[in-house]
């Protein structure tokens, strides 16, 4: 059992509608959802389209206008830029062929954006631009899966310190069956990642929280919309 993609990456904004309007407008995105964030007060989350399993979404709370972005720290500004471990570097979106990479790229620049590429990566083709608050934005196409075996480098893998058996680790991860009884929440452990900015009462109650509980439907599941199915 593993993820087989990305069902949305959120990114902070100070400014939604803009960000909507240029991921609608440039990229053809459709704006499936747009409401008020689950649990958090005063904040924004919408979602744009890519299929019906992938979405880009993007977060927008007061707070959001009053930090600063820092290229170098809080972004990259481009695709081999340097910002802080933990944030965003740069956000690839996927088509499926070589012609569709270049139609999207006269979309683009139909609409007065910048673009260069295809760039032959051999692996991938890509096209790069930038996007609003300073987002390094990037479309790609592969016409294989990656091999592996011509992909990892031997020499960056001793610089990485990767020993040979944690590579075999790494190119073919231990598979998972699911018990017959689900796991129990681990205890909290400080040595292990924590969020950061949530009240650590607030965490230990969550946590608290037996599984089917927190599964249950809430006033979340409903849709801010009534929507009859024709």
């Amino acid at each position: 059992m593993r993820p087989n993609g990305v069902h949305h990456l959120a990114i902070s904004t100070a400014d939604i509608k803009q960000q909507i309007e240029y991921f609608t407008d440039v990229l053809g995105c459709e704006l499936v959802a747009l409401y008020w964030m689950h649990g958090i007060e005063g904040a924004w989350h919408g979602f744009l389209r890519m299929n019906d399993q992938s979405y880009i979404a993007f977060v927008e709370m007061a707070e959001n206008k009053a930090i600063e972005r820092d290229i170098g720290t809080t972004h990259a500004g481009w695709g081999g830029g340097a910002s802080a471990g933990g944030t965003m570097q740069h956000l690839s979106f996927n088509v499926d062929t070589h012609d569709d990479l270049l139609a999207i790229r006269d979309r683009i620049r139909s609409r007065g954006i910048n673009v260069y590429g295809p760039i032959d990566h051999g692996m991938c083709y890509s096209i790069y631009f930038p996007g609003l608050e300073d987002l390094s934005l990037e479309v790609s196409t592969s016409e294989a899966a990656i091999d592996q075996r011509a992909w990892i480098d031997p020499e960056v893998v001793e610089l990485a310190g990767i020993t040979p058996e944690e590579l075999d680790r790494f190119r073919q991860p231990a598979a998972f069956e699911r018990p017959a009884q689900p796991i129990p929440q681990p205890e909290r452990d400080p040595e292990r990642p924590q969020p950061r900015g949530m009240p650590a009462k607030l965490y230990d109650a969550i946590l608290s929280t037996p599984d089917e509980i927190i599964e249950r439907p809430t006033e979340f599941s409903k849709p801010p919309v009534s929507v009859d199915d024709e």
